[in-house]
């Protein structure tokens, strides 16, 4: 009973255990991700000051404001949208850091269905 007791106790310490999150580390930088979509790989690079993310993928650029809700949140806002797609916000959230990269998901502001990719924060000499 003993042996149970004690099992239960270091189970209950273990689930409550929560991993802490760097978000702050990966506010402002260079950047290259990765999402999965469809079982197929995107990959993009951009860079991110306190107020602006400019990003390329497939050799164009695209730039947008960026507004931080708090730590790990972050709204994005299109600047020169060109179709009604791009004049949605969309909100990201860091779910976890790690000392080079994130995991996150984002979706459009209000939208149910969300995406999950992987950042990793360029090292600069």
């Amino acid at each position: 009973m003993r042996k149970f007791f004690i099992l239960i106790c270091l189970l209950c310490f273990f689930s409550c255990y929560n991993s802490e999150r760097h978000c702050k580390d990966y506010k402002t930088g260079d950047f290259y991700s990765e999402v999965t979509i469809d079982g197929k790989l995107y990959k993009s690079t951009f860079s991110r000051t306190d107020i602006l993310q400019v990003e390329t993928y497939n050799g164009k650029k695209d730039s947008s404001q960026v507004r931080w809700i708090n730590d790990c949140e972050v709204i994005y806002k299109t600047i020169n949208p060109k179709n009604m797609a791009e004049r949605k916000d969309i909100h990201l959230k860091i779910l976890t850091t790690s000392d080079s990269s994130y995991t996150y998901e984002y979706s459009y502001v209000g939208d149910t269905k969300k995406q999950k990719g992987i950042a990793f924060k360029v090292k600069t000499n």
